[in-house]
């Protein structure tokens, strides 16, 4: 393995050992907080434009297996980990993560005192970075590149991460059950074998048809909203709302994504369009595209949330879930007009987390209700949205 080099754009250089593709990346880097799932977090794309940093000591200890991406393939510019284990162990394991980076070209570093990153971030904030495994790149070049990479903000990663047709997710009811191990004390009715003593439960009969708008969408979002009993028919980014309008769905789920929610004036417009026409449910970037198409602005946060255990306060109940997050941008709650509500803050920094219009039946969080990888206290928001389309039929 070769000397590695992690380059921060205010100069701060972290050396390491290289693992993954020998190559030189740049992107803004952070941290995620998450103690399993790497795979999901690697294939998110809301990740794209991003060199990632686990706090967690120890990855790759599972392996990859490709029924757990959250998209076709991974959109981290590249990984940074404390230590990486070549020999996984885990029965569904069917690549080591060194070998699945270095096919997918994303250069890695171990070695990183990640605690030290982590602190380093926190306080001064998430910014450009270079990170390089070739041996021809010095310390002071990977500065450099930093310093000459694209900023986070103003950025617009969606056009580069949503798909190019609409397609009818998972037709044939064969991705989305929940997935289960074989309970000899279950009944047999109660389970599908799919592989290996894998199985999944079965899937409740479709009862309504909604749209998703793909800015960035992960597949367990789509896998819990066929759960639910919705067909899902997802679109392009740049899907005009008449065309959603024409499928007469019940709804419309605005996706997460990657990116500065602010420079996608051309998607806003076309929520507008959307409002008041049909209930409309939003996650992540679909909640921060929700807040401007009503007339509000976002702003990007010092360093994120990004992991599966932040504090979400319910205004309305008092309860408080542990939630999944993946975001560097927030909604500015002073900038919203007195028709929206402001239903759900993050504990730790006092963040909007969720909101809804209190005219028409739109709501949004901030987090992910579907985690992977990350708690489930959330989950029940796909039961919510089928309420609220079942109240307005």
């Amino acid at each position: 393995m070769s000397r590695a080099f992690l380059a921060l754009e205010d100069g701060r250089v972290f050396e390491g050992t290289g693992f993954g593709a020998a190559a030189a990346a740049t992107g803004e880097v952070c941290f995620n907080t998450s103690m399993t799932g790497y795979q999901e977090i690697l294939t998110d794309p809301s990740y794209r434009g991003q060199i990632i940093a686990m706090t967690y000591p120890l990855i790759g200890n599972y392996g990859v297996n490709p029924a757990d991406g959250e998209s076709d393939r991974p959109h981290v510019r590249a990984f940074v980990i404390e230590e990486l284990c070549s020999v996984p162990s885990n029965w569904r394991s069917l690549e080591p993560l060194n070998d699945y980076l270095t096919r997918w070209e994303i250069p890695g570093i171990q070695g990183v005192d990640t605690r030290a990153l982590t602190r380093h971030l926190r306080t001064a904030g998430a910014m450009r970075a270079a990170l390089t495994t070739d041996p021809a790149l010095s310390a002071n070049d990977a500065v450099s590149l930093a310093r000459q990479s694209t900023a986070m903000s103003g950025s617009d990663f969606v056009h580069e991460v949503t798909t190019r047709q609409a397609y009818r997710w998972d037709e044939h009811d064969r991705e989305s059950g929940e997935w289960t191990l074989d309970n000899p004390c279950e009944p047999a009715d109660r389970r599908i074998a799919i592989d290996r003593g894998e199985y999944l439960r079965p899937l409740p009969p479709v009862s309504r048809h909604i749209v998703a708008y793909d800015f960035g969408v992960k597949r367990n979002i789509l896998r819990s909203l066929r759960q639910c009993g919705f067909a899902v028919d997802v679109v392009p980014a740049s899907t005009p709302a008449e065309e959603v309008l024409a499928r007469n769905p019940d709804g419309v789920f605005l996706s997460n994504g990657p990116g500065d929610p602010a420079a996608l004036t051309d998607i806003h417009a076309e929520v507008r369009k959307l409002v008041g026409k049909k209930p409309l449910f939003g996650i992540c970037l679909g909640h921060q595209i929700l807040a401007h198409a009503f007339g509000g602005n976002t702003f990007k946060l010092k360093f994120g949330h990004r992991g599966g255990n932040q504090p979400v306060k319910d205004l309305r109940s008092g309860k408080v879930a542990i939630t999944s997050q993946n975001h560097g941008f927030a909604v500015d709650p002073a900038s919203l007009k007195n028709t929206i509500e402001v239903t759900h803050v993050n504990l730790n920094d006092g963040t909007v987390e969720g909101m809804r219009h209190r005219d028409y039946p739109i709501f949004s969080v901030q987090y992910h209700p579907e985690a992977a990888p990350g708690p489930n206290d959330a989950k029940y928001f796909f039961n919510e949205f089928a309420n609220l389309i079942d109240s307005t039929r």
